[in-house]
């Protein structure tokens, strides 16, 4: 990877406020973070940033650092991290991260295709991109700003994995070798595609609720608790049994007293 020169000023406005007037003065806050020094705030021009970004293939860009005002005349820093406005795409903030020429660093690099695959092609199959960034550990200045992989020769149900692609000299591809990075997938047919259509149309089915009818006429009865039951059952023997010994006990004694009351006959 080709370093680019690149200057940047001490920063002291670090609040909120501070950041907000950085930006309206046409500069873009930034952050170097050292390998033996503390982070340190700085302020980039907008447009040499910009233009750094736009003129680089990807977002890892190896620079020549030199800050105004400070006793290391260059240090040699990578790109770490560029925040964007989420609609603007406006550069927001850019996290530097020091290095040295001399030692190995490890950064994620993208992965893109090169050719038509076969399985494309000729088969009508997809292909799929798993995964667009792989990790890669080499010095520097030997740093990939991107991985070209060749795909022409894919055919359907084929996959290049991470240990499949050729590293660029001094560059040590990092990871499970086994992992599938780029693959090319089966045509999907009318009825797969019209089959997925309509279980996405209709979802999932709601659970019927199943409840216990009553019989015609029935009425629920209130539940009460065992005790009551029995009082009450023993109340309704209690008053049968009173209603059907009460008439008898007072026809006796009208018969009693009718008897007293009669004359006896003369002979």
């Amino acid at each position: 990877m080709k370093s680019v020169a690149l200057t940047a000023y001490p920063r002291s406005l670090s609040k909120r406020t501070g950041v907000k007037k950085v930006r309206l003065a046409g500069r873009v806050p930034a952050v170097i973070y050292g390998r033996l020094n503390p982070p340190q705030n700085l302020e980039i021009i907008r447009k040499e940033i910009d233009d750094l970004i736009h003129r680089s293939v990807s977002e890892n860009v190896l620079v020549d650092l030199s800050v105004t005002g400070d006793a290391n005349a260059k240090r040699l820093a990578l790109v770490q991290e560029v925040q964007h406005h989420a609609l603007s795409g406006q550069v927001l903030h850019v996290d530097l991260h020091e290095v040295s020429d001399n030692e190995k660093v490890t950064i994620m690099v993208p992965v893109e295709t090169m050719g038509e695959a076969l399985g494309v092609k000729t088969g009508g199959g997809t292909l799929e991109h798993v995964l667009f960034r792989i990790k890669a550990r080499a010095l520097p200045k030997d740093l990939p700003e991107v991985i070209t992989v060749d795909v022409s020769h894919l055919d359907i149900g084929q996959s290049i994995h991470i240990g499949d692609i050729q590293a660029p000299p001094g560059v040590e591809i990092l990871g499970d070798k086994k992992i599938s990075v780029i693959s090319v997938a089966a045509p999907v047919t009318e009825a797969q595609e019209l089959e997925a259509a309509e279980a996405a149309a209709t979802g999932p089915a709601e659970p019927e609720m199943i409840k216990e009818k009553k019989e015609e006429g029935e009425e629920a009865a209130p539940a009460g608790k065992p005790g009551e039951k029995a009082a009450a059952k023993g109340a309704d023997k209690v008053a049968v049994k009173g209603a059907e010994k009460a008439p008898v006990k007072g026809a006796e004694k009208a018969a009693e007293k009718g008897a007293e009351k009669k004359p006896e006959k003369k002979k």
